[in-house]
């Protein structure tokens, strides 16, 4: 019967661990006044009327701290690459000179970096909100297992592991935007 408790935290030691890892990848979409090639992720081009990810059709390289150099597998996707940069949230503009596509990254003002830690932090609240969740329903799932016969004391112990679960993944979400936090506000 108490494999039945392992079972439902080993699941929701895996849902919350994943919970980080996808709000660690969301953080490290929101840039922080260096170049980094994870920018571009999520941006879509026309790939022969396909929408495919900028990195399956070129090469990005930072060669300094301020840039980003796309080059195109086919120098045809010049002109689309620049345009799906253009139409993207990046609010960057790039730079075309017929071989590559060139991104120059501005430095960030003050207000800028404010208004990212605070896109930060509700990426961190999000995450946060998916491990209660999880606990919620872990807990749920773990409380119907008495109708089964399983004992109280093993019920109660669950749901304290669950609990203890979810402050260890809400402290490692926390780090995160300490981390993401100092980045952006480094200059």
């Amino acid at each position: 019967m108490e494999e039945e408790i392992q079972m439902y935290l080993d699941e929701a030691k895996d849902l919350m661990r994943k919970a980080v890892d996808h709000t660690g990848h969301e953080l490290t979409k929101i840039r922080a006044g260096k170049a980094m090639p994870n920018m571009l992720d999520g941006i879509m081009v026309e790939y022969y009327g396909t929408p495919t990810a900028i990195q399956q059709v070129s090469s990005i390289n930072t060669p300094d701290a301020r840039s980003i150099i796309i080059k195109p597998f086919e120098r045809s996707l010049i002109n689309e690459i620049q345009r799906a940069i253009t139409n993207s949230d990046l609010g960057l503009a790039p730079q075309n000179d017929g071989e590559v596509v060139r991104l120059n990254i501005p430095p960030l003002t003050e207000e800028r970096r404010q208004v990212l830690v605070k896109q930060a932090k509700q990426e961190i609240e999000q995450g946060k909100i998916s491990v209660r969740n999880i606990r919620k329903d872990s807990n749920n799932s773990i409380g119907k297992l008495k109708n089964e016969g399983i004992s109280e004391d093993s019920i109660k112990k669950g749901e304290e592991q669950v609990q203890a679960l979810t402050n260890h993944y809400t402290e490692k979400l926390d780090e995160l935007f300490t981390k993401k936090e100092k980045e952006i506000l480094t200059v």
